[in-house]
Parts: C-alpha cells; sequence; structure tokens
C-alpha cells in the first residue's frame, strides 16, 4: 500500500527519476519517503525509488550517510536489481564517510566478489574506483581483493574475461595511488592475450599509458 502523496507519483509512468532526485535534494524530509519507496511491494516504486536514490548518492551522498546501515542490509536482499543498486549507494556515500562506517564493513562488501554471480562482482569492482578516490588509505587492500579474480566462483570463463575488463578499466581510474604497481602491471599484462577482444583491447590501452609509470 502507498501511503504517500509523494511515492504515489513514482508509479506514474510520465515521473522522471532525475526529476524526483532534484526535488528530494531541495527537500530532503521527503527522504523518509522515498527509502519507504525502496521496500514498497509496487515494483515501480521499488526500481523508480532505487534509482533516484543512486542519484542522490551519487550527487548529494551526505543526504543518504545517516541510512547508511539502511543500505548495507539491502546487500542481502534476495532482489538482485535492490542489492546492485544498494552496492552502488555504499560506495558513493564512502566520500562523506566520517565515521568509517563502510571500513568495519569492509569484509562484508567484499564478501559479494565470492557470491558467484559476474553482475554483483562487476558492481563491487567498479564501485571500488570510488572507494579508492574516497579512502586512499584502503588501495591495497583494495587491489587486493580485486586481483583474487581467479578465485571467484563465476559461471564461465567468458565471465571472468568480462571482469578482468571492469577490473582493467576500475584500475586505471586510480593507478596513481597503487603502491604495489608490478602486480597490477602483471595482472593486466597477462590480458594482453585475452580471448575477449573488448578486455583485451582495455589491456593494450592500459599498458601503453601505464606500463612506463610503474616505478
Amino acid at each position: 500500500m502507498i501511503k504517500s502523496k509523494f511515492i504515489s507519483k513514482l508509479a506514474m509512468k510520465r515521473t522522471t527519476v532525475e526529476a524526483i532526485a532534484k526535488k528530494l535534494i531541495k527537500n530532503p524530509k521527503l527522504l523518509r519517503d522515498i527509502l519507504n519507496g525502496f521496500v514498497s511491494d509496487n515494483a515501480n516504486v521499488k526500481f523508480k525509488s532505487a534509482k533516484v536514490l543512486v542519484l542522490i548518492g551519487k550527487e548529494k551522498p551526505e543526504l543518504l550517510y545517516p541510512y547508511f546501515d539502511f543500505f548495507m542490509k539491502h546487500l542481502d536482499n534476495k532482489n538482485n536489481i535492490l542489492k546492485w543498486n544498494a552496492m552502488d549507494i555504499i560506495a558513493y556515500l564512502t566520500p562523506v564517510d566520517s565515521e568509517k562506517k563502510f571500513d568495519k564493513s569492509f569484509n562484508k562488501y567484499y564478501s559479494m566478489l565470492y557470491e558467484g554471480s559476474l553482475v554483483t562482482a562487476g558492481h563491487i569492482v567498479a564501485g571500488s574506483a570510488v572507494i579508492v578516490r574516497a579512502k586512499p588509505y584502503l588501495e591495497e587492500k583494495i587491489t587486493t581483493e580485486i586481483l583474487q579474480m581467479e578465485k571467484f566462483p563465476l559461471p564461465t570463463e567468458e565471465c571472468r574475461n568480462i571482469l578482468k575488463g571492469h577490473a582493467i578499466k576500475t584500475f586505471d581510474t586510480y593507478f596513481d595511488n597503487i603502491k604495489n604497481r608490478d602486480e597490477v602491471i602483471d595482472f593486466v599484462r597477462q590480458e594482453l592475450n585475452n580471448t575477449r577482444n573488448a578486455t583485451r583491447k582495455k589491456a593494450e590501452k592500459f599498458m601503453a599509458k601505464w606500463s612506463e609509470s610503474k616505478k
């Protein structure tokens, strides 16, 4: 049952998530409504709410930071779409994580790499680019997690090849902050012969850019 008039607007197809996000940023008192929408029984409301929250997390993370624990709980959501959105939001909240809540939740967040899902692992790897920029002191720990890729229980080797491409893209965003550059260079060099064309091209581009900068 949709109780809020504001949330009821989410059920209208003509209402865009961008417009709702802008309204919420101007009037944060409505955030509780959108959080309720995230767990609504109405699918349209639920998924629109998730998209709105991702936009707010990206643009105004300080508005969602008080609800950090709310999003952490949704890492266990049986609905994958909501879980993936929660992962993205958590990463967006790290720049304003004054209480180091993410640090305390690190193991939980990165344990998702072993869930067996390419999409889940992809969200974690992509989110890592945001997290390292926000918390450079976690770089070594995060890079080590990603470099364990051969251990991730992915459905197929092609999934692993796709994820390797995501990893290369993520490493490229924070290579200047990487302490153990040799390990990353070695990882990427191995993908110069990757059977997936897109991943191989990412490796080639990465090596051309960074191979002479590892020291």
